[in-house]
Parts: structure tokens; sequence; C-alpha cells
């Protein structure tokens, strides 16, 4: 039975490369352990003007690959005129990597972007980044340093405008989450709530007040100092949800509830045209 198992490529790998098909996929890095992907989800209709680009990073705390976690999300933004990454980055279960490499890539792949924003028709000054659990993780930490710790890379820096984040890791100092990085000391100096810093770019969080992975007291005490240092830090609260609440094959009512606060987020922002659709159902 082995034998069997270890000539049938896995069910998830293949899901993910059926689901991924109508993207675009361009490699971002090339990394001593092997090339890191990104796939990019481009409006059918030409911009007369450099669109938003949108970026996901999947969860999984950087141990395996579901670059299709975002793919309903990225195809919901790509559809309103904006380009939608599922970005990929190096794990422990291909790679032999841990967070901090990870981290590397989802900055580069924000370095990559800006590079090549006439090539995708994207507006550098207006990013946006996502990202559940330790994909959140890494979302926060492509903006929380200062340009003086994070200086420019070729040219280019990976700070965004906006932030979406979905059961976010915001505190690596927790045991299990410590275990992943070189040492405590490390965990601690990264962990994002003892980075907050003045003038951050808006964040939006989706968190499960059930969640027992990444505890809602957490992202409660997040905001709390996010918010007094200046920054606009908003929390939507799923009462009894857990962990994945916010995934489109666990709740497709909450999928669609969670996709409309962050369309109108974004488009009170002015990285997305408004929702013709919304106006249309109620009369106006």
């Amino acid at each position: 039975m082995s034998q069997i198992l270890q000539r049938v490529a896995p069910i998830g790998e293949a899901r993910d490369r059926e689901i991924l098909k109508s993207a675009s996929t361009y490699v971002y890095a090339q990394r001593p352990q092997g090339d890191v992907q990104a796939h990019l989800f481009v409006p059918e209709k030409p911009a007369k003007t450099p669109r938003a680009v949108i970026v996901f990073f999947h969860g999984g705390f950087w141990e395996t690959a579901t670059p299709a976690q975002f793919v309903p999300h990225c195809l919901h933004f790509a559809n309103r005129g904006i380009v939608a990454v599922a970005a990929e980055t190096r794990v422990s279960s291909v790679h032999g990597t841990g967070p901090l490499e990870a981290l590397e890539d989802a900055r580069d792949l924000i370095r990559w972007l800006r590079a090549n924003a006439d090539l995708f028709q994207i507006d550098p000054n207006r990013v946006i980044v996502g990202g559940a659990a330790g994909g959140a993780f890494l979302a926060l930490q492509t903006t929380l340093p200062t340009a003086k710790k994070l200086p420019p890379k070729d040219g280019f820096d990976c700070s965004v405008q906006a932030m979406v984040l979905f059961s976010a890791l915001v505190d690596t100092t927790r045991p299990f989450v410590r275990a992943k990085f070189p040492d405590a000391k490390t965990a601690k100096s990264i962990s994002p709530s003892r980075m907050l810093r003045r003038k951050l770019p808006p964040m939006l969080i989706f968190h499960g007040t059930a969640d027992r992975i990444t505890p809602y007291d957490d992202v409660m005490k997040f905001r709390s100092r996010s918010r007094w240092r200046g920054n606009h830090c908003e929390i939507v609260d799923f009462p009894r949800a857990d962990h994945s609440f916010f995934n489109f094959n666990v709740n497709h009512n909450l999928f669609e509830a969670i996709i409309g606060t962050v369309d109108r987020f974004l488009s009170d922002r002015g990285f997305l045209a408004p929702d013709d659709s919304a106006g249309q159902s109620t009369g106006e």
C-alpha cells in the first residue's frame, strides 16, 4: 500500500494546481532551496490607469504550502478591477526552512511587484497585503519595521498602504510559535505586538472569539496598543467562531459577509471603485 501511495501525487497539491489554473504564475525569487512562486489574477479589462494590487499570504505557520486558500478572494478582487496575488513562500515541509525565510520571501515579493509595476499595470503606491495566521504575521512584517531598520533593497521598499488580516498571529512568544524560530530572543524581538509604532497603514482584522490557536485576546490587545499610537486598527469579531471560520470552504455565508466588508474597507480608501451592483440593488 505504501508503494502505491508514493506513486500518487498528494490530493492537496493536485487540487491546488487545478484551482490555480486561471492564474498567471511567476517565479519571483530564486533561493538555494528552490524557486518561489506567486500566482497573479489580473482583471480581464485593460487598465486605463495603474491599478491597486492586493497580496495574500496563506496560513499554515510556514509549514505547508496552501496557495489556493485565498484564490476565492483573489477572484473577487480581480473581478473588481485590481490585481490580486496568491503568494507562496518557502515552507518547512518542502524547503526545510522556517518563519525567517518565509519573511524574507514575503518582503521580496512586495519589492518584486514594485519592480515590475509597469509590466502588471499596478500602482506601486497602492499595495494592500493580507494574510491568515502565520501569513498575517508575514503581512504585518512587511511594514512594521521602520525604514531605518528595513531600508529599500535595489531601490524598492516593501511597506504597504493597507492590511487585511485573518485569525492573525500577533504574538510570536507563545510556546508553539516560539519553537519555530531560531531562539526565544528572536521570536520575542520580531513579535508584531512588540513592534507597533505610529503612522502604520490602516488595518482590518477578522477574528473568531473562540480561536484557541491565535487567541482573540491577543488581537484585542494589539488593537488597543495600535490605536494608542494613533493608527487605524479595526477588528470585526465573530462570536464562537474558531481559527478557520473565514475560509470559503468552511462557511460560504461568512465568506460573503467578510469579502463584502473588505470590499467596503478598500473602496472607502480609494483602492477600489465603488461597487455599482450594491447601488443597483438598493435602487440608487
